[in-house]
């Protein structure tokens, strides 16, 4: 509506112009399935490929360790269950915080269904967990911290480094939600010592409906959705082209 003006960019932006414009063909014109074998298919497999380099790029990773996914949530359900079924004959405790978002919150609470033990810390006065008290946490059995890079709602950026340090020092993986962070922090995932990492495109111009997980070469990790091999056997689903165009461009 005229006269308007948005200022919740926490929740979600507008497509960039550009952005759109490097999508459309991919809906009406280069609109073949990724996943066959003719040349419209290898076409946009092509721009996939792309997209994968320009994500592992902006997070300094590899492309091989890029996977697509359908948003953050997605991305967080397989990042903590991919972990929880991959190992839990080493253990099935996980440590997260009370103020994850839903998407890490519920896919815990469902992994409590299913026999494993989640532990949730609490935060200060400015939303930061304490390292103490994450250590004290840690278990013989615990095989997986997720703690978001930043927070949705307040914007308390947690100290992701120090966190990692932890994870390493304990062998644990560590997983971190950044789906506020990226496009906002720069972000190096080998520096800060990041095994999974989540992200979504419609935080920073790119289309809703549309996100990746970061997956470290050496973790060991389950895929959680029964299909084609897709993403090289982690997700499977017809790839969305359009939208996987338009991540690259927004990011």
């Amino acid at each position: 509506m005229e006269g308007i003006r948005y200022f919740d960019h926490a929740a979600t932006t507008a497509v960039k112009e550009e952005v759109l414009k490097e999508m459309l063909p991919y809906f009406s014109e280069s609109y073949g399935n990724a996943s066959s074998l003719y040349s419209l298919g290898r076409k946009n497999k092509r721009a996939i490929e792309n997209s994968r380099q320009r994500v592992a790029h902006a997070l300094d990773a590899n492309a091989k360790e890029i996977y697509f996914t359908s948003g953050g949530s997605e991305s967080d359900n397989l990042a903590i269950k991919g972990i929880a079924y991959a190992n839990k004959s080493k253990g099935r405790h996980i440590i997260t915080s009370k103020i994850e978002h839903p998407a890490v919150l519920n896919s815990c609470r469902s992994l409590e269904k299913e026999g494993f033990i989640v532990t949730y810390l609490n935060v200060d006065k400015n939303g930061i967990i304490l390292l103490n008290e994450l250590e004290q946490a840690i278990r013989n059995d615990t095989i997986l911290i997720s703690i978001m890079f930043a927070n949705n709602e307040i914007g308390t950026i947690q100290p992701i480094k120090e966190i990692s340090q932890i994870a390493k020092k304990h062998n644990i993986y560590f997983h971190t939600d950044a789906v506020q962070a990226v496009g906002n922090l720069k972000i190096n995932v080998k520096e800060l010592g990041i095994d999974l990492l989540s992200l979504s495109a419609h935080k920073f111009y790119g289309p809703k409906g549309v996100g990746a997980i970061y997956i470290k070469e050496t973790v060991n990790f389950q895929r959680i959705q029964d299909g084609g091999h897709q993403e090289k056997n982690k997700r499977a689903g017809t790839e969305n082209v359009p939208g996987i165009v338009g991540l690259r461009k927004g990011n």
